[in-house]
């Protein structure tokens, strides 16, 4: 069970950052450790949940969870991969619906780390640490498709800066409920933590970062349309968080309003299609296609045969 740790914050320390002060306390054995604590609202003051930035003001109580304690190290599991590209300094994987990518409280094995350590051996980025070895980019648990892993600390580094620069190319495609308003368009509105529920995120105005998505309209269907998304950042959730700020959830996905009892499915129908980066060391620009997975061609199916 986690365990749950309060304490009083002193007059002295108004005007201290939170993750700074938690840092200090029984069981938070760095800033880092108390921000990831914050990002995973395991933190109250006074008994509300406070942004990543909050600044004490002296005599609150400020109450923690700490999470079970975890092993320090993924373990190397013999898992199947989709490999697209390889070589010495990275490679591309096509990730399957249904596949975490790295180890997480709930998800300790199984994951696409595990299946990493297992192939590359020791031949992984160290950048990501032990949990997230190679891990430059992360796609969420139900959505398939494409992702780069650094086989070195050079490709990481090269790769991460490409990724902040906004130059790797990254195309998704998803089926959405409604019509979108125009066959083509941009949703440029920033992504936070959701006030209320700290797993979701939110377009808000708070704490948040700017995101852009660019949306092309592939195909429209009574009730639905199939898009095409390409990302200029890359927030939590971008494309799910902006389609349901649009009023148009994508199908399936029912942290964000898409889940529909007429279509039964197991997470958002969402596939990272399309990968371009600059090679860290050839500096080749290169570029790999995912096709749809069955499970997307099948909603496809079903939905022009219902529009006849």
């Amino acid at each position: 069970m986690p365990d749950r740790r309060q304490v009083a914050a002193p007059d002295t320390a108004a005007g201290a950052r939170l993750d700074a002060f938690l840092a200090g306390c029984e069981g938070v054995a760095s800033r880092a450790a108390a921000q990831k604590l914050l990002a995973d609202g395991l933190v109250t003051v006074d008994g509300r949940a406070p942004g990543k930035s909050h600044r004490l003001a002296g005599g609150e109580t400020v109450e923690y969870l700490l999470p079970d304690p975890r092993p320090a190290e993924a373990a190397p599991e013999d898992i199947p991969l989709s490999i697209v590209y390889e070589d010495e300094s990275l490679l591309v994987v096509d990730k399957p619906k249904g596949m975490v990518v790295h180890p997480a409280p709930g998800t300790p094995d199984g994951t696409l780390v595990n299946a990493l350590l297992f192939h590359c051996r020791d031949s992984l980025s160290g950048i990501g640490g032990v949990e997230r070895p190679g891990i430059v980019h992360r796609i969420d648990k139900d959505t398939s498709g494409l992702l780069v892993v650094a086989k070195t600390d050079a490709a990481h580094q090269s790769l991460a800066a490409q990724i902040k620069a906004h130059s790797v190319k990254r195309i998704y495609q998803a089926v959405v409920i409604g019509r979108l308003p125009q066959l083509r368009g941009t949703v440029d509105a920033p992504i936070g933590r959701h006030p209320r529920e700290r797993k979701k995120m939110a377009v808000t105005t708070a704490h948040a970062r700017s995101a852009v998505t660019h949306y092309t309209v592939l195909e429209e269907f009574p009730g639905f349309t199939h898009a095409a998304f390409r990302l200029e950042t890359g927030r939590t959730h971008q494309i799910r968080v902006h389609m349901a700020y649009l009023g148009h959830p994508i199908l399936g996905d029912a942290v964000y309003g898409g889940a529909r009892k007429e279509w039964p499915l197991e997470g958002q129908t969402l596939h990272a299609a399309v990968l371009g980066f600059v090679h860290p060391v050839t500096g080749e620009y290169l570029e790999f296609s995912s096709p749809l997975p069955p499970y997307f061609t099948k909603i496809l199916e079903k939905l022009r045969k219902q529009g006849q």
